[in-house]
C-alpha cells in the first residue's frame, strides 16, 4: 500500500490545489481596464448593463445588484416585511448569512432539517416548523441543487409566506427546464471568487414583484431616490432627490459589474466543464463503498458549486477530521460545508440547542469537500480521485 504523504510519503499533488478557484481571462481583464479607463467607477451605467444581462439569463422581470451575496439575502428580507416577532425557517446547512439575514431584521430563524440524500431542506421539515409568526422561507440550492421548488411553493400559498430562494450556489442551475433567479418571490446570487462566475465580490436580487423591487431599490442606496413616480414631493428640479425610506450603502461598483458582465458572457462554457467535472467525481466515487455520492431530484438541472464527499464512516477507521488532514497532506485543498449554523457560540447564546436537525448534524460529521472549479483540467480530476482512493484505502476497516 503506498504510503500517505500524512505520514511522510510523496503526495500526489507538488503543490496545493484549492477547492475553488476564480477563473480569469484576458477578456475579464479588459473589461476591467475599460471601466478604470473611463467616467465611472461607481454609479453608472455598468450597473444597469449587468442587471439586463441577469434579467435575460434568469427570465427574471427585476435585478438589484449588490455589493454582496449577504447584502442580497438581507435586502430580500428587508423587501419581505420580515419584522421583529416574526420567523422565518431555513436550512442549517448553509453559511451563516442564510441565517443572520432573519437577525439583521430583527427576526428569528428557525431552522427545518434537511433531506438525508440530497442534502437540501425538506419541505416535509418546513411545514413542521410553521406557526403563526412565520412570514418567510429562505431557502438554500445547496452546491446548486435547485431545491424542491413545487413543494415549497405550494407550502408558501397555502400558508401566505414570502418564498426567498438562496441561490448563492446555483447560478446557471435549472429547474424543470427554467432558470433559478425567476421562480421564487425573490432570489439571491453571490459573486464571490469561488462562486461560478464571479464580480471579486457582489451580489443580486432577482425579483418579478414590482412592489419588491422598488423596496429593493431603495434600500441599497441609503432609501434616497431620484425617480419622480417614487417621490413624495414635486421635484424641485434636476438636482432634486428625497429620502423616502432608511436603507443602507449597499451599492455595487461599476468596476465589479464590468468583471460580471465578462464572465456572465462564460456562463455556459463554466456550466459546462462543471457539470463534467461532477460527472467525472460521480463515476469514480459511485463504486466505492466508503463514500455516499449527493442524490439529485430529477427536476434540477445543476450546475454544481461544490462537491460533497460524503464518508460511509461504518466502513472507515477514522473520522472525517483524520481523512481531511490525510488528504490536505496529498495537497488536495480540502472544506466541510457546512458547520450547522446552530453550532456557533453567537446562537447557542441566543438559545438555539443541538439536536434541532438530526439528518443535518449527522451529515456535518461525514462531508469533505474536494476541489471543482473551471480550469481543472482532466489531469487535476484523476490525480484528486487517485488521492481520495489512496486516502480511503489506508483507513478502510
Amino acid at each position: 500500500m503506498e504510503k500517505l504523504a500524512l505520514f511522510g510519503g510523496k503526495p500526489i499533488f507538488d503543490k496545493k490545489i484549492g477547492y475553488g478557484h476564480q477563473y480569469i481571462d484576458e477578456s475579464d481583464v479588459q473589461a476591467v481596464v475599460e471601466v478604470l479607463k473611463g467616467d465611472f467607477l461607481t454609479c453608472g451605467p455598468k450597473l444597469e448593463e449587468a442587471e439586463k444581462k441577469l434579467c435575460e439569463i434568469t427570465g427574471a422581470k427585476h435585478t438589484v445588484l449588490v455589493s454582496n451575496g449577504t447584502a442580497a439575502l438581507h435586502a430580500a428580507c428587508y423587501a419581505a416585511g420580515i419584522q421583529k416577532g416574526d420567523e422565518v425557517i431555513t436550512t442549517p446547512l448553509t453559511f451563516a448569512a442564510s441565517a443572520n439575514c432573519v437577525l439583521y431584521c430583527g427576526a428569528r430563524p428557525v431552522f427545518a432539517d434537511i433531506n438525508p440524500s440530497t442534502y437540501n431542506i425538506d419541505p416535509q421539515e418546513i411545514e413542521k416548523k410553521i406557526s403563526n409568526r412565520t412570514k418567510a422561507i429562505v431557502a438554500v440550492d445547496f452546491t446548486g441543487q435547485a431545491v424542491e421548488l413545487d413543494a415549497i411553493k405550494d407550502i408558501c400559498k397555502r400558508y401566505d409566506l414570502t418564498l426567498i430562494e438562496d441561490g448563492a450556489h446555483s447560478i446557471g442551475t435549472k429547474y424543470k427546464g427554467v432558470p433559478v433567479g425567476s421562480i421564487a418571490d425573490m432570489t439571491t446570487f453571490s459573486f464571490h471568487p469561488v462562486k461560478t462566475v464571479t464580480a471579486g465580490e457582489g451580489g443580486a436580487i432577482m425579483t418579478s414583484n414590482d412592489k419588491f423591487y422598488k423596496k429593493l431599490q431603495l434600500f441599497r442606496a441609503h432609501g434616497i431616490t431620484r425617480n419622480e413616480e417614487w417621490l413624495e414631493n414635486v421635484s424641485e428640479g434636476g438636482w432634486y432627490y428625497e429620502q423616502i425610506g432608511l436603507g443602507l450603502n449597499y451599492r455595487m461598483t461599476d468596476i465589479q459589474a464590468s468583471l460580471l458582465i465578462s464572465q456572465l458572457a462564460k456562463l455556459d462554457i463554466f456550466a459546462k466543464r462543471r457539470k463534467e467535472i461532477v460527472t467525472m467525481y460521480n463515476k469514480a466515487f459511485e463504486e466505492m463503498s466508503e463514500i455516499i455520492v449527493q442524490k439529485e431530484i430529477p427536476q434540477s438541472d445543476t450546475v454544481r458549486h461544490l462537491y460533497l464527499l460524503q464518508l460511509n464512516l461504518e466502513m472507515l477507521n477514522a473520522g472525517r477530521s483524520e481523512i481531511y488532514n490525510a488528504l490536505m497532506a496529498e495537497n488536495i485543498g480540502c472544506n466541510v460545508h457546512y458547520i450547522p449554523v446552530y453550532y456557533f457560540p453567537y446562537y447557542q447564546k441566543s438559545g438555539y440547542e443541538k439536536g434541532l436537525c438530526p439528518n443535518a448534524e449527522q451529515l456535518y460529521e461525514r462531508l469533505i469537500t474536494i476541489p471543482l472549479y473551471y480550469h481543472m483540467t482532466d489531469e487535476d480530476v484523476k490525480k484528486v480521485i487517485l488521492a481520495v482512493k489512496k486516502v480511503l484505502a489506508y483507513f478502510r476497516k
